[in-house]
């Protein structure tokens, strides 16, 4: 009943001294605005990169050779094997062999279009689907067949009437060679990660022995099995590789390691500054204080009266620093407010998904009780100590 009863007479105060409780307040919602922003921002940073990472596949790793790597001798397509074997988790080793080539089809022609040499399994790796015709398979792989599959923007550069399967198109880089269109891709989400829609794919012994002889692979795609942390088995293969060949002949990418460092960066850069704006809540205190301490001294008749009629110490000082928390938690909710606001505007402009941190929410409720209570106390334990005589003789 008393705590309500002090609420009370901490919002008349305030009502009563309109501009100097706007001044109160001002240093308080400006400190949780900006503390509950930054962590909001931050907290919609990382969770837009990581939809980022995770459109990328958290369970897929990349191994590409650096340029010297053909003097290892270690990158062929028999180590796809080796490396499954070797590193526990693996679920599947797909090697890929990459250039461009100038593409024709009777008047239409499209030049520097990626050309992909790629095993059967590696369509259904990707989750890619077929808008017509079908993907080509493992024995059209070991038979060496000059077939392909096209992305849906290569089928309407070459083909604008359609009818893309089964059409013969003369695939360019040395030499001119005649490839079957079995497959014309759906289009794919470029949100969901790279695009396919103006790449030409072709069964990877094709590639090596009749597009482009080579015996060195240009990329292996790495799928981990369901279960097993991606990260651990990343380092796994950077272990063993540096131990096989040394760290200079390769590159590895990870989805999982990159966001695991994205989270740690993003979090440490977000505290830090958070720490840094918590400093105008400390600001905001003393301002508390400062008007507090002013209060007390306007109201010396009030404490004495109060104190001549029986009002104990403990009384007078929980009046007092109820108004002072009352003034901080007001301003601290106001701060809440403001932060999530600006932080939606800040997200939109960045091009992030809104998230609200539990974090800010916490600190926008805490620290200004806190803060109410620890600048409070001493304006509030003077006022307790006001004789009663002394008090009425100062008023």
């Amino acid at each position: 009943m008393m705590v309500s009863e002090n609420i009370r007479m901490a919002l008349r105060s305030m009502a009563s001294s309109k501009m100097r409780t706007f001044l109160s307040l001002l240093g308080i919602v400006i400190g949780v605005a900006s503390v509950v922003a930054i962590m909001n921002l931050g907290r919609s940073a990382a969770v837009s990169m990581s939809a980022s990472f995770d459109a990328g596949g958290l369970n897929t790793i990349t191994i590409r050779p650096r340029g010297n790597a053909r003097e290892t001798m270690v990158f062929t397509e028999d180590f796809s094997y080796t490396l499954q074997n070797e590193i526990e988790g693996i679920a599947e080793v797909l090697p890929l062999v990459s250039s461009s080539a100038i593409v024709r089809y009777r008047g239409e022609i499209a030049e520097g279009v990626g050309v992909q040499g790629v095993t059967s399994d590696y369509f259904a790796s990707n989750s890619l689907e077929v808008e017509d015709g079908r993907f080509f398979t493992a024995m059209d792989n070991l038979s060496r067949r000059q077939v392909v599959v096209i992305g849906s923007e290569l089928a309407s550069d070459l083909f604008p009437a359609g009818n893309a399967v089964g059409s013969y198109i003369s695939v360019m880089r040395n030499q001119a060679r005649s490839f079957e269109v079995v497959g014309v891709l759906a289009e794919h989400d470029t949100s969901q990660g790279s695009s396919f829609d103006d790449v030409l794919f072709m069964p990877y012994n094709t590639y090596t022995e009749r597009f482009r002889r080579t015996d060195q692979v240009g990329t292996y795609n790495i799928k981990t099995e369901d279960g097993y942390d991606a990260v651990a088995i990343a380092d796994n293969i950077e272990n063993y590789l540096d131990t096989l060949i040394g760290s200079d002949y390769y590159r590895l990418f990870s989805p999982a390691t990159m966001k695991a460092m994205s989270d740690e960066i993003t979090g440490t850069f977000t505290t830090f500054l958070a720490a840094i704006a918590a400093i105008s809540l400390a600001v905001g205190g003393i301002g508390i204080m400062n008007i507090m301490l002013v209060s007390v001294s306007e109201r010396t008749g009030e404490i004495g009266i109060r104190k001549a009629l029986g009002a104990a110490p403990s009384v007078i000082r929980m009046q007092f620093l109820s108004e002072s928390v009352v003034v901080s938690a007001s301003g601290g909710l106001l701060g809440l407010v403001l932060g999530c606001v600006i932080s939606v505007i800040g997200a939109h402009i960045s091009g992030w998904v809104p998230s609200l941190s539990l974090g800010a929410i916490t600190v926008a409720v805490a620290f200004p009780i806190f803060i109410g209570i620890f600048f409070g106390w001493y304006p509030a334990a003077k006022a307790a100590r006001l004789q009663p005589m002394e008090a009425l003789q100062r008023d």
